[in-house]
């Protein structure tokens, strides 16, 4: 190899060497911590679902509730032309009573009616007296009298139409409504 060959391979090679090198790196500037956000407030635990035993107490109130407004709203019936409270609608009206004691807050409506004999006037005093002596009976048993309604609608909203003693004898009665507090009610002990 002459002179000039091996300048020129010990050139590249000096090249080739200090070239290849890397400068040092300077070391990262420490950057701040980053803010952290404040942490979002906690969202509201979802309800608990309803265990078996929930759910079922659930449905046992429900009937108690249907049961006992079945038998706050019972009709009551009367004869021809009476408005005394008939002995089998008693027990009616003492369940009433028991059912209205144990649930201060209910409150209730009663609507006298008439068959569509007698006049129209004659109806509506009669429907107003049926009313009135349902709610004498239930106050003669311990309710306030301020939480019963009475309203006659004589012969006006018939429960059966016709012309015959059977559907006669149904449209004389006594409608039950339970007006207010009726969402829970709770069984007479």
């Amino acid at each position: 190899m002459t002179r000039s060959s091996l300048l020129a391979v010990g050139a590249f090679v000096f090249v080739a060497a200090c070239g290849g090198k890397k400068p040092p790196e300077a070391p990262a500037p420490e950057s701040k911590p980053a803010e952290t956000p404040a942490p979002a407030p906690a969202a509201p635990a979802p309800a608990p679902a309803p265990t078996d035993d929930a759910a079922a107490a659930a449905r046992m109130a429900a009937e108690r509730t249907r049961a006992l407004t079945a038998d706050l709203t019972a009709m009551i019936h009367f004869d021809f032309d009476r408005s005394d409270i008939m002995p089998e609608d008693r027990a009616n009206l003492d369940r009433k009573a028991a059912i209205l004691a144990a649930n201060p807050a209910a409150r209730i409506q009663i609507a006298g009616n008439c068959d569509d004999r007698g006049s129209d006037e004659y109806n509506l005093a009669l429907g107003n007296r049926r009313a009135v002596a349902a709610k004498q009976y239930l106050v003669s048993k311990g309710i306030d009298g301020g939480r019963i309604e009475t309203v006659s609608f004589g012969e006006e909203r018939p429960v059966v139409q016709g012309e015959t003693e059977a559907a006669w004898a149904q449209n004389r009665n006594d409608q039950f409504t339970l007006t207010a507090g009726g969402s829970n009610l709770v069984s007479p002990q």
